[in-house]
């Protein structure tokens, strides 16, 4: 019974311990295929988790960063990293055979840091570049990268590819610790924290808040300077010369205005000057552009109005009461004279009489035409009167035969003249003479008739000879008929005989 039941504990004993053996190697199989498929996507600064090729590639920063290079270089990829070259330079590609890799625990300190050398040869510069690397916060790994590239005498550029970026990592995890201001991404990996957009900044209302790589900073928006812990306008338009003529100050900016007259140039800074005789005429006749405004003027004739743009017409008439003879007209921008019928205007002023008997008239042929200022009368060609008879152009005589031309006159003599209306006086106007003197005679002048208002006056000048005077101013239309009387006596007495002159005086109307 003792033996049985020793072999039994014996059995058990034997079956516990292959249970255990057989548990612990399953946990060992399960312990190596879960090493296996942990999956680390941490790679260094210029790389990139590639998720289908499960490992780092290399960033290409010429395609991602603007304007990586300035001044005219040009942008060149390597690994990790680029480099800003001369345009002219030319690349080489030298693949290697990849270096061996350095263990996670040596390069921890090395590969934090990045190197530049140059040196110069014959005739060229020589350039090595090496990649930024480092070393991620709380992790357990380093990877690093590094491109070398010359530069030789003829700008080629040599260069030269890194050993495969992708490390593998000591003391694996799932989880991965990131510096303040990062993030660990669905890739897993640390990406910068765009404090700007999540709105954990901590910038002032007044302030624009600029992101950067592991943190932020907050600057006063354009057209803005600090001043202690605020934001200040910057007023540009103390700072000249922003503007040409007038700067106006706005919140964070300004903008220029121009003096009436001009406007602004495509350039918001000058002011040029505006035709306004081109753009807008406003002028009513004549307008003259000059700097900065513009002036109206007005044609002959015309004044500028109280507006300073429109013109009136000047009425010249009202100005002068001389500019014509007769009758001033006014027209729109100038002025015309009129003469009264039986005249007619010369020189574009005076009045002339027109000599209708020269021209036109409605006398008989027994009648002749006299013409006088301002008009025409008609006579008879024989004006005389029994017992007289015409021997002559208006002359008659009384026949010595007829015993009736004892007590008249013996000759009457028919004279015509024209003078003006209100002829200043005294004037001299008409002068009789005897045709006939006969030896110791003497000859007496007299008014016969038509004085009866005395505006006349006979004045002997001589004794065969009288002057008719003028004496009182005379208005027409109207006519005169006056009678002059020479008488002749001889020294003795025994003869005496006289003549009579009849003139006839025709006022005209006007004083020209």
């Amino acid at each position: 019974m003792m033996n049985r039941q020793k072999q039994c504990e014996k059995y058990r004993f034997t079956m516990l311990k292959a249970l255990f053996l057989t548990m612990l190697t399953l946990a060992l199989v399960k312990s190596q295929d879960t090493e296996e498929t942990i999956t680390y996507t941490q790679c260094t600064d210029g790389y990139e988790w590639d998720p289908v090729r499960q490992q780092c590639k290399d960033i290409d920063e010429c395609d991602i960063v603007p304007d990586a290079c300035k001044g005219g270089m040009k942008c060149v990829n390597h690994y990790g990293g680029y480099l800003c070259l001369p345009k002219t330079a030319q690349i080489i590609v030298n693949n290697e055979q990849p270096q061996q890799e350095t263990p996670a625990a040596e390069g921890a300190g090395a590969a934090a840091n990045a190197a530049a050398t140059s040196s110069t040869g014959t005739g060229g510069v020589a350039a090595t570049g090496v990649a930024a690397s480092g070393v991620v916060p709380g992790g357990g790994f380093v990877a690093s990268a590094a491109a070398e590239v010359q530069t030789g005498r003829n700008n080629f550029v040599t260069r030269r590819n890194p050993s495969d970026p992708q490390r593998i990592p000591i003391n694996p995890s799932h989880r991965i610790q990131c510096a303040t201001g990062y993030e660990q991404s669905e890739h897993n990996v640390c990406q910068d924290i765009d404090e700007c957009t999540a709105g954990t900044h901590n910038c002032r209302a007044d302030q624009v808040c600029i992101n950067l790589r592991g943190s932020f900073a907050c600057q006063c928006p354009p057209g803005y300077q600090k001043r202690g812990e605020q934001c200040v306008d910057v007023d540009e338009c103390t700072i000249p010369p922003y503007c040409h003529q007038r700067c106006v100050n706005t919140p964070g900016s300004f903008y220029c205005q121009c003096n009436p007259g001009f406007q602004l140039a495509a350039n918001n800074y000058t002011c040029v000057d505006i035709n306004e005789c081109d753009a807008s005429n406003q002028c009513a006749q004549q307008c003259y552009n000059i700097l900065g405004s513009f002036i109206c003027q007005c044609n002959q004739g015309y004044e500028l109005s109280s507006d300073r743009l429109n013109c009136e017409d000047i009425d010249e008439c009202r100005t002068s009461s001389y500019l014509c003879q007769y009758q001033c007209v006014n027209e729109p921008g100038k002025f015309s004279c009129m003469c009264p019928q039986g005249y007619q205007v010369v020189r574009g002023r005076t009045c002339q009489d027109i000599n209708e008997c020269e021209t036109t008239n409605e006398c008989r042929e027994d009648e002749m035409c006299w013409n006088y200022h301002g008009g025409f009368r008609c006579y008879p060609r024989n004006p005389c009167q029994d017992p007289y008879v015409l021997t002559s152009e208006n002359r008659c005589v009384c026949p010595v035969s007829n015993a009736m031309c004892r007590e008249i006159p013996q000759s009457i003599v028919y004279k015509y003249m024209s003078i003006r209306s209100d002829r200043s006086v005294p004037s001299d106007i008409f002068q009789i003479q005897a045709t006939t003197i006969y030896a110791n005679t003497i000859n007496t002048f007299r008014i016969k008739s038509g004085n009866e208002n005395g505006e006349f006056y006979l004045r002997q000048t001589s004794p065969v000879s009288a002057m008719l005077v003028l004496v009182k101013s005379l208005s027409g239309p109207r006519e005169y008929i006056v009678d002059l009387e020479m008488v002749t006596v001889n020294s003795i007495g025994t003869f005496r005989t006289s003549s009579v002159l009849r003139l006839t005086i025709i006022v005209g109307p006007f004083s020209f």
